[in-house]
């Protein structure tokens, strides 16, 4: 019998599952798990978590904060409380989301990201079971340069294009999540397609950048994120890691049928350029000029930032009506 296609993904790439559903990861055993402000809210409002936002708002009434400072505390709190659960279930990391409202800020990022390390440190979660998790805006990609070179792992997520991937590396970064259905979803609304698995600009991109990391030996882990479908996935089987909602997860495992692996560090070069991959280098300038040069990219990231943002207030103002 033919193992599941999710089986055979396990062969060749790290299954990492994006959800805050506790429940879920524990079904589903993939590797790592990762979470975002819209996926912690969704966690937060399901009454089987009741427990863990009740000792959340417990210690916050007790905490020396008030108002704004309070609110935001206990959302750390719960950020990390969640995050601590899925470590007692995945054997590999957990990624925690810094405030997407600091994306512009890395001064601030890098505060928050130590504030978050030293909560998971002092319920005895050493650093290298997190991923701090910040969006590839420059400023936010300078704050995990910082990070990592104090030994803190960042996973630099809303990466839509090749030179936020370069920034990233130079930043040494330990992973990147270029995201995938909002590549596509851009290309659609904009009249693009039909697209099949090869053809899908998201998929296209996750290549290009895995092709480029390999052909120059950066160590950064490429993590496909963002899936409309499990045939993105497949296209992308043998990427170093996939991040995968459970209903799609739920679908791989339920899926029969020959695997076989799409991305391999052997054959990444001749993909990267055939007539001889270039190495890319980049300034602040450079790199937003490159950006504002791909409409995709800039809006994406922009429409990103607001959306986790907009999820942030809401789970905001959720914790300060139970404050209250």
């Amino acid at each position: 019998m033919t193992a599941s296609k999710l089986d055979q993904l396990r062969q060749m790439t790290t299954v990492v599952a994006d959800t805050g559903d506790i429940e879920a990861v524990r079904r589903l055993k993939p590797v790592d798990c990762t979470t975002n402000p819209t996926l912690l809210l969704k966690a937060v409002e399901t009454p089987a978590y009741a427990a863990l936002v009740e000792e959340a708002i417990a210690w916050g009434k007790k905490a020396s904060h008030s108002g704004e400072a309070r609110v935001n505390a206990v959302c750390d709190r719960l950020a990390v409380t969640f995050g601590a659960e899925l470590t007692k279930i995945v054997p590999g990391r957990v990624s925690t989301e810094v405030d997407a409202d600091l994306s512009f800020d890395t001064q601030a990022s890098i505060d928050k990201a130590r504030a978050i390390i030293a909560a998971y440190e002092e319920r005895g979660i050493e650093r290298d079971r997190i991923l701090i998790k910040v969006a590839s805006t420059w400023e936010g990609i300078q704050a995990a340069k910082v990070l990592q070179a104090e030994g803190i792992d960042c996973n630099l997520t809303l990466l839509f294009a090749l030179p936020q991937a370069v920034a990233c590396a130079d930043a040494k970064a330990f992973l990147i999540s270029p995201f995938v259905g909002r590549i596509l979803d851009w290309h659609v609304k904009a009249g693009g397609g039909p697209y099949t698995a090869e053809t899908d600009p998201g998929v296209v991109s996750v290549k290009s950048i895995y092709a480029y990391y390999k052909a120059f030996g950066i160590k950064t882990v490429v993590m496909g994120a963002s899936f409309r479908n499990t045939g993105e996935i497949e296209a992308l089987a043998g990427c170093d890691r996939l991040t995968i909602g459970p209903s799609l997860l739920d679908e791989l495992a339920a899926a029969t049928g020959e695997l076989p692996r799409k991305l391999s560090p052997a054959s990444s070069p001749q993909v990267a350029s055939p007539d001889g991959a270039k190495k890319i280098v980049l300034d602040e300038k450079a790199f937003r000029f490159a950006m504002n040069q791909d409409a995709m990219a800039t809006e994406k990231l922009a429409e990103g930032i607001r959306g986790f943002v907009k999820d942030l207030v809401s789970l905001r103002k959720l914790v300060a009506e139970k404050l209250a």
